[in-house]
């Protein structure tokens, strides 16, 4: 059965009394402010004091579960920094990683897992989800994921399509992954905002929502945009058309940005003005343009990645991450310079022209030469595995003469990703002080017989192959015969 958080607590009956107060102390703001008019014309009137700014709406209410203090000991440990660690142990109290090492001692009254023989690491983040909003089934009532009726959708919020009973959360958190970046599809130009999530069971997407996380911006170039629009008769049907607009966009957010500016300046100084009207895509892009929201632009041609970079350079906005980008390995040496990361696959190629170029070597050529890569699922199925496709990709590379240590594999579905979405000050590595998302592996993570054996967020216990209390269902499936014992 889901266990629902409980709904937040009614107003008290003081709700009413500090109505009645605050009408009261209006009326005499009203009897001060006549008072105030009678004051000789010498006398100034004191300053008004600045608005205080808003709260961001659609606050995330996550809270971490009850998690007992826990240390996995004598696994194989894979830190997502680097390192490899035999024989050793993760110390996990609450809610956060205390200590990892060879010789760490445990307390006493801390619950002991017993690791030999098994392995260890960070928690699986997937830096380019659509869970959620392409849910299952896969059905047209399900299809939230791209406003595909216009090109510019940058008012557009993935949290809002977000359904939290998706089947698939559960089977992802089976394979480890314990926080994802759920984006809009790449129908359009600018798609709308993506969120960051912690993998847990909930009722509403705030529950989910991923504390203090960044959010980003998911732009798209090549053919989906120009193939759903071109073939309407409208813009862009080419990829110049593409790249106009972008600029186009860009010059209105930065007018609306200067104006939202010289407001707020004006403001502060206790002057008066009308506040531009907000209007919520030029919101979004004006804090890309302000650093604080990232950007993640699927592309996959080598050629249009390098414009739009260009772009970036000439409007002020970094580029946070390449997604799909097949065709990375040819400028990786632009990707070093502008310090872009990549979030790509390893094994799919020539479903579409952009995708002729992909080959299995990529992310290890980009390893090699410097770039943060990141392995990415974009579907149901691969968000499973993604352990298994990161094998694959440095698999390739050890073929064509790059030996990616699994040390730096780890790193491609662990710290890297945590990294494009702004958030590995908190999760994606085994360090103390950081949330005690971990993954206890029955065998070596790139192997295709490795199974997720227990996994932790925020050190509480989510899942546990030898537990069935923890075999959570969405509420979906609850009643369903579908995969039922």
């Amino acid at each position: 059965m889901t266990r629902h958080v409980p709904i937040a607590s009614l107003r008290s009956r003081g709700t009413l009394r500090a109505a009645l107060l605050g009408t009261a102390l209006a009326l005499l703001a009203g009897c001060a402010s006549d008072a105030s008019s009678a004051r000789p014309a010498s006398t100034p009137a004191p300053p008004a004091e600045p608005a205080k700014p808003a709260p961001e709406p659609f606050q995330s209410t996550y809270a971490p579960r009850p998690a007992a203090d826990t240390a996995i000991v004598g696994a194989s440990i894979l830190t997502g920094t680097g390192t490899r660690i035999d024989n050793g142990t993760v110390l996990m109290a609450s809610g956060k990683i205390v200590a990892v090492g060879a010789d760490i001692a445990v307390p006493s009254g801390v619950r002991v897992i017993d690791g030999r023989g098994k392995w260890v690491t960070p928690g699986i983040i997937d830096a380019h989800s659509h869970l959620g909003v392409f849910p299952a089934p896969g059905v047209q009532g399900h299809a939230d994921g791209n406003e595909n009726i216009d090109p510019y959708t940058a008012h557009v919020w993935a949290e809002h399509s977000i359904w939290p009973q998706d089947p698939v959360f559960t089977k992802a958190r089976a394979g480890g992954v314990t926080s994802l970046l759920i984006l809009p599809g790449s129908a359009n130009l600018f798609g709308g905002r993506g969120v960051s999530v912690k993998n847990v069971p909930a009722v509403t997407v705030q529950q989910m929502k991923f504390p203090g996380a960044p959010y980003t911006l998911k732009m798209a170039c090549g053919e989906n945009p120009k193939g759903r629009y071109g073939s309407r008769g409208r813009a862009p049907a080419t990829r110049m058309g593409e790249v106009a607009g972008f600029r186009r966009a860009w010059i209105d957010a930065a007018e609306y940005g200067r104006k939202i500016d010289a407001y707020e300046k004006k403001r502060a100084r206790g002057e008066g003005g009308e506040a531009p009207k907000r209007d919520l895509g030029l919101e979004t892009l004006a804090g890309v343009l302000k650093g604080d929201i990232l950007v993640q632009n699927h592309c996959y041609r080598a050629d249009e990645m390098a414009v739009m970079l260009d772009v970036g350079h000439e409007f002020g906005y970094k580029t946070r991450a390449f997604h799909h980008a097949v065709e990375a390995y040819k400028i990786a040496d632009l990707l070093v310079a502008d310090d872009v990361c990549v979030a790509t696959w390893a094994t799919r190629w020539g479903f579409k022209m952009e995708a002729y170029d992909a080959i299995e070597e990529n992310a290890a050529i980009l390893s090699k030469a410097g770039v943060c890569v990141a392995i990415h699922s974009d579907e149901q199925r691969l968000i499973q595995r993604l352990n298994v496709e990161s094998a694959v990709a440095m698999a390739a590379g050890r073929r064509a003469g790059i030996d990616i240590t699994q040390e730096e594999a780890i790193k491609w579905i662990t710290i890297n990703p945590a990294k494009i979405m702004g958030i590995a000050d908190k999760t994606g590595s085994l360090e103390p002080g950081k949330m005690a998302d971990v993954v206890l592996w029955s065998k070596n993570p790139f192997s295709v017989y490795a199974i997720a054996e227990k996994v932790f967020i925020d050190g509480a216990l989510v899942l546990d192959t030898s537990d069935p209390a923890t075999r959570y269902r969405s509420d979906f499936e609850i009643g369903q015969p579908v995969g039922e014992e």
